[in-house]
């Protein structure tokens, strides 16, 4: 199978276990997701859900820190998960890297933050020297709005979230790669300091050709930062298709239960937390949801089928969205 520069996941499936008293509970985080990213139509591509709905567990799949059990990871045409020799396995993590949720955990509090982004350029053997090696910094630092003399000699908590999360990300820049994989990137950073990380993510894209799978639970940003979506819920993706015409005018019954429980910014207006109300951990689902839809406990539209079997995905014909839920089979 040859797919030139290209980022497609097809059918993937991670079974998770825990231990209750003298039983063991198995449950699928993440339960035959397919997607597809062409990196050279560079995009931003969120994945939102409530927690546990398996958006990390998605992204750890495609930094291949973890491996599937069922289903394929291919990049660039190579499938990730049959990479043997340290030379792949370098050259893959050079082409795809993460960005993680907290920037504080990112780097070492006793060492000054331009160690780790010379370790970086070293580790990947991008520059021989150290002055090739500042200069290779000096740009990726660029990229993100700052310089190297406003980070040098300086230890991590000397800077803001905002700042340290523009750093983590131009360590990751440093070694060129094809694809960021940002997982909740601003939701430990102050409201004021999100929207600065997410126009960053769209200079990326815009000024140089690089794609972000950004994994949010924010639907504010991802409206406004992403050109495609994909809604997951209890592991599975339910509804893909451009941001705005998702967001505008949702299919599935839990992405308009998503939409709903954004707060309107008037108080008078302002909606029940539906989803917190009727908040059911992955565990729970796994024990008492074992057939059909995943949302059929909760969907106000749920018909006998739903909780017979799972439905497949449909295409609307109104839009460019695939949406997996039975109201869209064609009759």
């Amino acid at each position: 199978m040859k797919q030139n520069n290209k980022l497609i996941v097809n059918d993937v499936t991670k079974i998770f276990s825990q231990r209750i008293f003298l039983s063991r509970k198995y449950f699928k985080a993440v339960n035959k997701v397919s997607l597809e990213m062409n990196l050279d139509i560079p995009e931003v591509f969120s994945l939102v859900g409530e927690s546990g709905s398996g958006k990390t567990t998605l992204a750890n799949l495609i930094l291949n820190i973890i491996e599937p059990d069922e289903g394929d990871i291919f990049f660039k045409g190579r499938d990730i998960t049959k990479m043997k020799s340290k030379k792949d396995k370098m050259a893959f993590m050079k082409d795809v890297q993460p960005v993680f949720q907290d920037p504080f955990e990112s780097f070492d509090p006793m060492k000054k933050v331009e160690v780790f982004l010379y370790e970086t350029v070293s580790n990947f053997e991008i520059a021989r020297k150290r002055g090739q090696a500042e200069a290779i910094i000096e740009k990726a630092l660029g990229m993100v709005g700052l310089s190297f003399n406003e980070v040098k000699g300086k230890y991590p908590g000397e800077f803001s979230g905002g700042q340290l999360q523009r750093i983590a990300i131009a360590r990751s820049l440093a070694v060129g790669p094809s694809i960021l994989i940002a997982d909740e990137p601003v939701s430990m950073l102050d409201a004021s300091l999100r929207i600065s990380i997410v126009n960053l993510f769209k200079a990326l894209k815009e000024q140089q050709n690089l794609s972000v799978l950004y994994i949010t639970h924010d639907l504010a940003t991802a409206y406004y930062v992403s050109d495609r979506i994909g809604v997951m819920l209890r592991g599975n993706l339910v509804e893909v298709g451009k941001a705005k015409e998702i967001l505008d005018e949702p299919l599935h019954p839990y992405t308009q239960f998503l939409k709903q429980s954004v707060l309107e910014p008037d108080p008078d207006k302002k909606k029940l937390d539906i989803l917190q109300k009727q908040e059911i951990s992955a565990t729970e689902v796994g024990e008492y949801q074992k057939e059909g839809c995943k949302f059929s406990g909760r969907c106000p539209k749920v018909m006998d089928i739903c909780r017979e079997k799972e439905p497949g995905y449909y295409e609307s014909p109104e839009k460019e969205v695939m949406v997996k839920c039975f109201l869209y089979e064609p009759s």
